[in-house]
C-alpha cells in the first residue's frame, strides 16, 4: 500500500480562529490556559481533516502560535539576555514578546528581526546567536504534541527545523559564524530525539530547506557533521526523514544523498527534473518523499503527469519505500475549498486548497495500488483541466497585443535622477529630512464594519462613500496637526494592498475564505489571477484626488507594483509568470498617469515582495531580476519630470540586489530598518545609492511606541552614512494594523525627531 503523508498544515483555520484567538489573549481578554485550549482544538481538527482527506501519516510539532523558527529558538533556549528575566517567570509572554515586543510596567523590549521565509510572503523571527552560546532543551513542545496527537488515536510524524537550516537562518550579534555553534546545539537534537522515541514516535521529520540554495563549504562540512551525530546507527533515536523544498537539490543531491538518514524529502513540484537523478543517487533500502503536488498554490494538480513521475519512482523504489507528500509544507494554502460558497462554480472546478490536495495524493495513491477507486478522481481531473484550457475567460487578445507592442521606451524615464530631482524640488518645495507615512493609517473597527455593510448590502454605495470620505478628511486633519509633510488619503477604502487592486482588474478572481497566514496573526486572502490581466477603469484616482482637495501640502497617491501583486497572489500556472507580471505593470502604469492627470505630483509603487521573488539559485537570479525591474519601470515611467516616483520596501536583505534596486530608478525609496536598528541602510552606503531614502524609524510591526531619543538615534546613525538631502523620515510599514492612539504617539515622535534634526543641520549650514 502507498503511503500518503504531510509535510505541515496551516495552523491559523480555515476561518482565522488561531487569528481571533491570538488578538483576544493580547488583547487581554483570553487567560494562557484559554489561548490553548484554543489552540488544542484546532490541533485536534487539523489531525483529524487530514486524517479524513486520506493521509496515513500526518505532522505534528508543525502547530505554532506565531513562528515555527522562533519555536525552535525557543525550544532549544536561544534566547537573547533582554528576554531572559521575563521568561524565567511569564514564558509566554516573553515569546510574543520576541515576536511583538513589549511594552508594559516599565518593561520596553524591541522585537527580534523579521524576513521573508526563503521566496514566500512567509515573514520568519530571525534568532539572535552569539559566540559561545549555550542551548537547552526549554519545554517539550514537540513531545507534548505527539503525545496530544496519541492520544486522539492519530499517529503522528514530528516535524523538526533541521539544525543546519536553524543557525544559517539566525544572525549573530557579534560577527562570529553562527555555524561553529553547530556543536552546542547537536546534544539538544539528540535528547530530543531519544525523548521523542521513547514516545513513541516511528519518523521525525528534520527540515533542512538550506539544502535547495547554494552552499559553501563550511555549509557542507556543517551538514556532514550534524548528520554523523543524529544519524548515528547506537543513538536512540527515530527514523529520520530530511525533508527538503522550494526547489531542486541540484548539486547539493550528492551531499543529502550520501547523510545517515533514513528517507529524503524531495520537490518535485518546483524540479520534477530532478526525479531520476535523485533515484540514481539515493542509497537503496532509503525511503523517497515525493512532493508530487503544489504546496504553495491553489490549482489542481495535473494527476496524470503527477501518476507518471509516481510510477516511475515506485518501479525504483518499490511502494514500500516511496511516500506521496505535497512538495512543501501546506502552511502557504488555504485550509478547504468546499467553504467556498460564493465562488462561481466553474473556477471553483479549477482549484484546490489544502484538503483537496490531500486528497488529490490519495487518489494518486490508490491508483499506484491498482485501486479502481482511483478512476473517478483521475477522470474528474481530467475534465477540469480540459475546461480550464478552453475556457474563453482565460485569454484577452487585446492584452496579448499590448503586451507584444511593448519597447524598451516604454520602461524608461524622460530624464535622468538628477534632472528629476531639480523638477522635483522645485515643484513640491519640500524641507530638509521631509516626513510622510508609507500609506495606510490604522483600519479600526467602525472601518471594517463599514466595508462588511458594504459589501452584504446593509449600507448604501452612497453612504459608504460619504463614511470613506469623512475618514479620509479626518486623517488628512490629523496629518496636518502633526506637521507630516507628505500626506496620504489613508487608505480606508482598501481591504488588503494586493486584494484591493486585484477586485478592480480583469483576470483576478477572490475567495471567501481563502486565507493563509503572512506572519503570526496576520492573515492574508489572496487574489486568484486565473487569465490575463487588465484595468477596466481608474482604481485610485477618486480617492487621492479627493484627499488633494483637502490639503495643499503634497498628497501621495498609493498603489502596489506589479511583482508585489503577482508574488502575493495566486498566479495562472499556464502561462510563464513574467508574461502576467508585464500584464499588471500596463495596467498599473495606466492607473500611474491618470494619477498625475489629477494632480498627484508624489506616486508610491510599493515592492515589498520584489526581493522575496528572488530564485534561490543564484544562477536563476538575473533572469527574474530583468523581468521584476523591467515591470516596476514599465509601471512608473510615463509621467514626467517633476511627479516623484517613491517605493516601499520592507523585510529585505538588500545586498545581493542592490544594483537591481538602484535600476528601478524610482526617486525616493523607503526601507524597513528599525528592528535591524539601521543595518539594513548598510547595502545602500556600501553601494552609494544615489537617489533619496527613507530608513523606518518605526517599527509598525510591534505595539511598542518608540519615543523622540530613540528615532533621533536611528536618524543620527542614518546622517552618519547618508547626505540629509537624501533622508527622508517614515515609518518601516503602513500603519493599517495599529490604533490611533499609538500611531498619533509614534508620528509625534517622528515629526519632533525630523525637527531637531533639521534644526541641528541648518545651525551647522549657518556656520
Amino acid at each position: 500500500m502507498t503511503t500518503v503523508t504531510n509535510l505541515g498544515f496551516p495552523r491559523i483555520g480555515a476561518k482565522r480562529e488561531l487569528k481571533r484567538a491570538l488578538e483576544r489573549h493580547w488583547s487581554g481578554e483570553d487567560d494562557i490556559a484559554t489561548l490553548q485550549a484554543s489552540a488544542a482544538a484546532l490541533r485536534a481538527r487539523h489531525w483529524t481533516l487530514q486524517i479524513e482527506a486520506g493521509v496515513d501519516v500526518p505532522p505534528s510539532n508543525d502547530f505554532s502560535l506565531y513562528d515555527q523558527v522562533l519555536d525552535t529558538a525557543f525550544l532549544f533556549d536561544a534566547l537573547p539576555a533582554r528576554y531572559r528575566q521575563l521568561a524565567a517567570v511569564e514564558p509566554l509572554a516573553a515569546y510574543f514578546a520576541m515576536a511583538r515586543g513589549l511594552q508594559r510596567d516599565g518593561i520596553d523590549l524591541h522585537a527580534l528581526e523579521m524576513t521573508k521565509w526563503f521566496d514566500t510572503n512567509y515573514h520568519y523571527l530571525v534568532p539572535e546567536l552569539q559566540a559561545g552560546q549555550a542551548f537547552a532543551l526549554r519545554g517539550d513542545k514537540p513531545l507534548a504534541e505527539f503525545r496530544e496527537a496519541k492520544a486522539l488515536g492519530i499517529h503522528t510524524r514530528p516535524v523538526l527545523l533541521g539544525p543546519v537550516s536553524f543557525l544559517l537562518l539566525s544572525k549573530t550579534t557579534d560577527g562570529s559564524a553562527a555555524l561553529d555553534l553547530l556543536d552546542a546545539l547537536l546534544p539538544c537534537y539528540v535528547d530530543l530525539l531519544a525523548q521523542l522515541e521513547a514516545a513513541g514516535a516511528d519518523w521525525v521529520q528534520l527540515d533542512e530547506p538550506l539544502l535547495v540554495q547554494d552552499l559553501d563549504a563550511a555549509a557542507r562540512a556543517a551538514f556532514e557533521r550534524a548528520y554523523a551525530v543524529l544519524g548515528a546507527k547506537a543513538a536512540a533515536r527515530p527514523k529520520l526523514l530530511l525533508a527538503t523544498y522550494f526547489g531542486a537539490l541540484d548539486d547539493n543531491l550528492g551531499l543529502a544523498a550520501s547523510l545517515p538518514v533514513d528517507g529524503l524529502h524531495v520537490d518535485l513540484v518546483r524540479a520534477p527534473e530532478q526525479l531520476d537523478a535523485v533515484l540514481q543517487a539515493l542509497p537503496a533500502g532509503r525511503v523517497l518523499s515525493a512532493g508530487l503536488v503544489n504546496g504553495r498554490n491553489i490549482w489542481r494538480t495535473h494527476l496524470d503527469n503527477a501518476l507518471i513521475l509516481a510510477r516511475y519512482a515506485q518501479t525504483d523504489r518499490g511502494a514500500d519505500l516511496l511516500w506521496l507528500a505535497p512538495s512543501c509544507s501546506l502552511l502557504h494554502s488555504p485550509v478547504d475549498l468546499s467553504l467556498e460558497k460564493k465562488l462561481d462554480g466553474e473556477l471553483r472546478s479549477w482549484l484546490a486548497f489544502s484538503r483537496q490536495k490531500l486528497e488529490e495524493l490519495r487518489v494518486l495513491a490508490d491508483a499506484l495500488d491498482g485501486k479502481p477507486s482511483a478512476d473517478a478522481g483521475l477522470s474528474a481531473n481530467r475534465e477540469a483541466l480540459d475546461a480550464r484550457r478552453r475556457s474563453p475567460r482565460v485569454h484577452n487578445p487585446a492584452v496579448a497585443a499590448r503586451l507584444a507592442s511593448l519597447s524598451a521606451a516604454d520602461a524608461r524615464r524622460h530624464g535622468s535622477y538628477p534632472q528629476r530631482r531639480l523638477a522635483q524640488h522645485a515643484a513640491l518645495q519640500l524641507p530638509l529630512l521631509p516626513t510622510t507615512t508609507i500609506g495606510s493609517f490604522p483600519q479600526t473597527l467602525d472601518v471594517r464594519q463599514a466595508r462588511a455593510r458594504h459589501k452584504s448590502g446593509t449600507l448604501s454605495l452612497a453612504d459608504y462613500e460619504a463614511f470613506l470620505e469623512q475618514q479620509t478628511a479626518q486623517c488628512v486633519r490629523v496629518q496636518e496637526a502633526l506637521g507630516l509633510d507628505v500626506l496620504v488619503h489613508g487608505e480606508f477604502e482598501r481591504n488588503d494592498m494586493v486584494e484591493y487592486f486585484g477586485e478592480q482588474l480583469e483576470g483576478f478572481a477572490f475567495t471567501g475564505n481563502g486565507w493563509v497566514q503572512s506572519y503570526g496573526s496576520r492573515c492574508v486572502k489572496p487574489p486568484v489571477i486565473f487569465g490575463d490581466v487588465s484595468r477596466p477603469q481608474p482604481m485610485t484616482v477618486r480617492w487621492s484626488q479627493y484627499a488633494q482637495s483637502l490639503t495643499r501640502k503634497p498628497m501621495k497617491g498609493m498603489l502596489t507594483g506589479p511583482v508585489t501583486v503577482l508574488q502575493w497572489s495566486f498566479v495562472r500556472d499556464d502561462q510563464e509568470r513574467d508574461a502576467t507580471c508585464r500584464q499588471i505593470a500596463l495596467a498599473l502604469r495606466d492607473e500611474v498617469n491618470d494619477l498625475e492627470a489629477a494632480g498627484i505630483g508624489v506616486i508610491q509603487v510599493d515592492e515589498p515582495a520584489i526581493r522575496e521573488g528572488l530564485p534561490l539559485r543564484r544562477a536563476h537570479w538575473r533572469n527574474y531580476l530583468d523581468w521584476a525591474v523591467e515591470s516596476f519601470r514599465i509601471s512608473t515611467s510615463g509621467v514626467r519630470d517633476a511627479t516623484q516616483i517613491h517605493t516601499h520596501m520592507c523585510y529585505s536583505e538588500f545586498n545581493d540586489i542592490i544594483h537591481s534596486v538602484a535600476a528601478m530608478d524610482a526617486d525616493v525609496i523607503s526601507i524597513e530598518t528599525s528592528r535591524s536598528r539601521m543595518e539594513l541602510l548598510d547595502a545602500f552606503v556600501r553601494f552609494n545609492y544615489p537617489n533619496e531614502i527613507g530608513p523606518g524609524v518605526y517599527d509598525i510591526h510591534s505595539p511598542r511606541v518608540p519615543d523622540k531619543a530613540e528615532m533621533v538615534d536611528l536618524l543620527r546613525k542614518a546622517l552618519a552614512v547618508l547626505k540629509p538631502q537624501q533622508l527622508w523620515v517614515n515609518p518601516d510599514c503602513g500603519l493599517k494594523t495599529r490604533g490611533w492612539p499609538e500611531a498619533r504617539a509614534a508620528l509625534e515622535a517622528l515629526v519632533a525627531a525630523a525637527a531637531e534634526l533639521r534644526a541641528e543641520h541648518a545651525e551647522a549650514s549657518v556656520a
